[in-house]
């Protein structure tokens, strides 16, 4: 095998090892032993003790000869009488000077070429793109104020080339003359797209928690004590690990690879570039080759986290801690008071052995034997001394105000300085807080490592809010979004900027929190994040504006090399940079509900279900929709409606909408709503285990949830009992409103029993079914006694047991959802299926919930009119049966929905978590904007709405368009939306102004 081909190198090379002789000796000495050897032999006749004295001392003389050619060691001795070297002392001296020193940025401009620049790797001259560069231009910026700059005035999109030579930004330029350039040079024509820097991940595990998540592969937390600020995450980075690949096609190419939150103090952080090996540019196959700026090892990263996490995993009462955040400040403070007297130890040595020399004047001798030890070297707490002294960049997990203000003391007390708070949902209660770390003044504040609306998952993130970056921001603070891949992929870390933008935050600040900001928080402000001569070039290529709904890229270079020959492209008509909206700055007031009549002008479509949508199209002008108690009575000119609207002297019956839209209301599937409030809370959830149950009677109602579910256009829900975590059912289903006040209010619940569920993935295996197939068997017996009881007209003498719900099932009265992913699980259910219906004659009403693979079985679901529901809409292979699902463009040739349309299967978007109430019409906006044409907006719409009624076979009266319905500010599929009304059918309406 050619390992150089392969990506791999021998595991030594020439200089890696020394020469030796062929007894393991320095290569030199063994030759003048040989020739000693020679002359003894020509003296073989002379008596046996004079040969043996003459080879030793040969031998002795040689040895002598050989010493004198090497540097001996000079030793002092000191004041006990102990020998020291001076060379290690002078290595020490010299460390001294290395201690003191603060790193500054990697520097950019003056480079000759990038430090990772492979040797022959050609130029390549981007032509006629759209560029953002990632600042103002200075033309425009003459004479405005920082507040003005800060708010967007000079930041624009400009057409440019972008010629990159020797793995660096050489020229950004209108009309750059290929003929002035090398032969060799690679032209690339990007018609106008629009062309930013790569995206910079400032908190990503990826390569130390491998997907598809395997327990040998789990690298994260080192979990052998709570402070570890000795290891480092590189140690545990998997170059293999295809989700770099993964992430990369989403125009990431930097992201810091941080240690997990499980430790108070978890260990060293590592930027790397998502490059790797040969095929990607690379000269090797190793973590060494992806580092960011290997000439600038003197920026290092550790990461910390507070609260949940650490007394979580640590508490143990009676036998360690932490159990407290009292606990978690004390190993906080400890282990800086260890670091901090590891730092005075060095400082004292070094100011002992500076000022011998002085006095000296830096004779070796005499400087020297003034000291009495070498400098105290403590690999334990060289990290930390070195966060101490400035050296390592702080990145710390905490969420709340009392983790803030505590670790903000921290800083205080042991002056340090912290990069960035990450999760950090609360920095926005307290921007003054976070404004008092300490040497804010001198590197500014800390940035806040934000999601833009993933919250609700555990006590610390249940009070947050979307509008998080924008009140940061407006604060004097700066946002950025990360992934915490895999928590999010981080393929799509670029559509939490978008969010961000879309809950207020500044266009120009959305593209500068994954791309500018991170780099500067990084140290690396002046090499990654902007499109500018010196910078290294790292670029991304997008079929749309990047923070628009679905952005791909069509090419990534990473050093001024591409990642993909034949990159898949997706087919989008050509588009425009957004047009920052400045409504989105407005925060909603809080919602109001209407009980009379209504009228909203400037309604540009109506995207429901039983209307045509070119019905409206042809409209000379925009039309209006007027409602009566929560109900549609007009659709179009509506002439009078609108006259007795304006008549009304309180101004709140006529509302005039900017491209207005009206719209099916949500349908929320697969998540939890209603039945939980916080995930990782016990006392706030219905809980889960190996009991059949009911959801109608675990509903919650009035919760946060359910509250912004509603916000965002989702006026019913469908919500089965946990089985075992997380997203895993096992039960029936219950319909319900999610602003309803409880089940006994009217119209509350529209379907008491909607589906009995089971889970068949990974999950599935525990328990009395301890593998997948005897968890598939188990539901084939449990279905085929079914059918035995049906013949026999066994009654249960509970309408409401699982065996009672699965004679309902066997019959085609009531619909089953399987929770499942694996194609070959699914194979086998499909063949159980078959099993049952012979046995019935019935057809089963059977839909797959999850379906990371159902690709690979689409024509035969079509076939046997079996459904599914996505959840996620794009899976990232999580976990090992959801491995063969398809990514995406660049990557792969559509995704699972695209195969699934294609093949004629009736498909859903579900929620896999709670927190995307938010999001179900970016989701479906994300499926229409990259169908290449396979769905029209209504269609697109259907699959957060219609669609699940069909699927679940629900009653349409309960979905009346006339009465469930939402009234959109802009596409409700486009990033700049905003939801103005939302009617449950129950003759209110709930207004947003």
């Amino acid at each position: 095998m050619d390992t150089k081909e392969e990506g791999f190198l021998p595991p030594y090379t020439a200089r890696d090892e020394p020469q030796r002789g062929s007894w393991g000796l320095p290569g030199g000495f063994h030759h003048k032993f040989r020739d000693c050897r020679r002359a003894t032999r020509r003296r073989a006749r002379r008596v046996r003790a004079t040969v043996v004295l003459a080879g030793l001392l040969c031998m002795g003389y040689t040895h002598w000869r050989y010493s004198a050619q090497s540097e001996t060691p000079t030793m002092v001795t000191i004041k006990n009488g102990a020998l020291l070297s001076t060379q290690k002392l002078e290595a020490d001296l010299a460390t001294c000077a290395a201690l003191k020193q603060e790193p500054l940025n990697a520097p950019g401009a003056g480079r000759a070429k990038n430090a990772r620049y492979v040797d022959g790797k050609p130029a390549t001259l981007i032509r006629n793109a759209t560029v953002w560069v990632g600042e103002p231009d200075e033309a425009l910026v003459a004479g405005l104020s920082a507040q003005d700059i800060r708010s967007g005035k000079g930041y624009g999109w400009t057409t440019a080339d972008v010629y990159v030579e020797n793995g660096l930004i050489q020229r950004v330029e209108a009309s750059i003359d290929v003929s002035s350039l090398a032969a060799s040079t690679k032209v690339w024509e990007a018609h106008g797209r629009q062309l930013t820097a790569g995206i910079v991940d400032m908190h990503s595990h990826m390569g130390v928690d491998s997907l598809p998540g395997l327990r040998g592969n789990e690298d994260t937390n080192e979990l052998s004590a709570d402070i570890t600020p000795y290891v480092r995450s590189r140690d545990g980075i998997k170059p293999l690990d295809h989700q770099i690949q993964v992430i990369k096609s989403g125009g990431v190419t930097t992201s810091l690879v941080l240690p997990g939150s499980g430790n108070n103090i978890g260990g060293e952080a590592f930027v790397i570039k998502h490059a790797v090996g040969h095929r990607d540019g690379r000269d090797e196959l190793s973590i060494e080759s992806m580092l960011a700026a290997p000439d600038a090892p003197e920026l290092r990263y550790i990461k910390m986290a507070c609260g949940e996490n650490a007394k979580r995993i640590y508490g143990k009462t009676g036998e360690h801690g932490p159990t407290s955040r009292m606990g978690e400040a004390w190993e906080f403070r400890h282990a800086f008071e260890q670091a901090a007297a590891y730092v005075q130890a060095q400082d004292d040595w070094c100011a002992t052995a500076e000022a011998a020399v002085a006095s000296t004047k830096g004779h070796k001798g005499h400087w020297a034997s003034s000291l009495s030890s070498y400098l105290p070297r403590e690999l334990k707490w060289d990290t930390l001394a070195g966060v101490l002294r400035g050296q390592v960049y702080v990145n710390t997990h905490c969420y709340t105000v009392p983790d803030l203000e505590s670790f903000v003391g921290y800083t205080n007390e042991f002056h340090f300085n912290v990069r960035a708070f990450h999760h950090a949902h609360q920095t926005f209660m307290v921007p003054e807080v976070l404004k008092r770390t300490w040497g804010a003044d001198k590197y500014g504040p800390p940035a806040s490592a934000l999601f833009a609306d993933s919250m609700y998952y555990k006590a610390e993130s249940q009070i947050a809010s979307e509008y998080a970056g924008k009140r940061l921001w407006e604060s004097g603070l700066t946002p950025v979004y990360v992934s915490d891949n895999p928590v999010l992929n981080a393929q799509h870390v670029l559509l939490e900027a978008a969010k961000a933008y879309r809950y207020g935050l500044p266009y120009h600040a959305a593209l500068a929190s994954v791309t500018t900001a991170p780099a500067e928080r990084l140290g690396l402000g002046d090499r990654i994040g902007k499109i500018k001569p010196g910078f290294d070039a790292d670029i991304a290529v997008w079929d749309s504006d990047p923070l628009s709904v679905g952005a791909t890229p069509v090419q990534v270079w990473i050093d001024g090399n591409a990642q993909y020959e034949n990159p898949v492209e997706l087919v989008k008509p050509a588009s425009s940079p957004i047009v920052p909206d400045e409504k989105l700055a407005t925060i909603p007031d809080e919602p109001i509900d209407v009980e009379g009549d209504i009228v909203f002008t400037g309604v540009t479509k109506v995207l429901l279900e039983g209307h045509d949508e070119a019905a409206f199209e042809d409209a000379s002008a925009p039309f209006a929709v007027a409602v009566s108690h929560g109900e549609i009575v007009c659709l179009g000119a509506c002439t009078d409606h609108v006259t007795a609207a304006q008549k009304d002297t309180t101004g709140q019956r006529l509302v005039a909408l900017e491209n207005g839209h009206l719209t099916n209301a949500f349908t929320a599937f697969g998540s939890l709503i209603g039945l939980n409030e916080i995930d990782a809370e016990q006392d706030t959830d219905n809980g889960g285990g190996d009991a059949f149950s009911r959801a109608i009677y675990g509903l919650a109602f009035g919760g946060t949830k359910l509250r912004v579910a509603h916000k965002y256009g989702i006026t019913r829900a469908v919500s089965a009992p946990k089985h075992h975590g997380g997203f895993t059912h096992y039960g029936t289903s219950a319909g319900f409103l999610t602003n309803a006040a409880n089940q006994l209010e009217n119209g509350a619940i529209f379907a008491t029993d909607a589906a009995v569920h089971y889970t068949l993935d990974l999950s599935a295996k525990s328990g009395s079914t301890p593998s997948i197939s005897s968890a598939i068997g188990s539901l084939r017996a449990k279905l085929l006694k079914a059918v035995e009881e049906n013949k026999e007209s066994k009654n249960s003498t509970d309408p409401y047991s699982e065996s009672a719900f699965l004679r309902k099932v066997v019959v085609g009265e009531m619909p089953l959802v399987i929770t499942v992913h694996s194609a070959d699980a699914i194979a086998a259910i499909l063949t159980v299926m078959e099993e049952v219906e012979i046995a019935t004659s019935k057809y089963i009403r059977l839909t797959i919930l999850g379906g990371a693979e159902a690709h690979l079985l689409a024509d035969v679901l079509a076939a046997a009119e079996v459904g599914v529901i996505l959840a996620p809409l794009l899976s990232y292979r999580t976990t090992w049966d959801q491995r063969k699902t398809l990514t995406g463009a660049p990557l792969t040739n559509g995704t699972v929905i695209d195969k699934l349309l294609d093949a004629g299967v009736l498909v859903g978007i579900g929620m896999e978590q709670d927190w995307l109430v938010r999001d179900l019409g970016l989701l479906a906006g994300i499926a229409y904007a990259n169908s290449g044409g396979r769905l029209s907006e209504q269609a697109a719409l259907a699959l957060v709405s219609t669609n699940i009624d069909k699927l679940l076979g629900l009653k349409q009266e309960a979905s009346t368009t006339s009465k469930h319905f939402v009234v959109h500010e802009g596409n409700p599929l486009a990033i700049n939306s905003r939801v103005k009304a939302v009617s449950n059918g129950q003759g209110k309406l709930t207004m947003f102004a």
